[in-house]
């Protein structure tokens, strides 16, 4: 019996689908507002209703966006540097 087979026939305490398929973060998704939140809060209700759907077997709790020293600014050294 393969591991493949094994996990979907018995299961693991390790494992939420057992090896099938689970639905997908919202917030891995381009029409995700993460990458806005985590730079300045903006948007942190939905951002949160998101959070809440990753399912993972432990509490998620929204951690507070970056205070790195943005001045108010959006980056936008990431913007004019995107991968060719």
């Amino acid at each position: 019996m393969g591991l493949l087979n094994k996990l979907t026939l018995q299961g693991s305490t390790l494992s939420i689908a057992n090896g099938g398929s689970v639905a997908i973060n919202p917030l891995s998704t381009p029409q995700s507002e993460l990458q806005e939140y985590s730079l300045n809060g903006a948007n942190a209700q939905t951002v949160n209703a998101q959070y809440q759907q990753y399912i993972d077997g432990a509490a998620n709790i929204l951690p507070a966006p970056s205070q790195l020293d943005l001045n108010g600014l959006t980056p936008t050294q990431y913007i004019n540097n995107l991968p060719q």
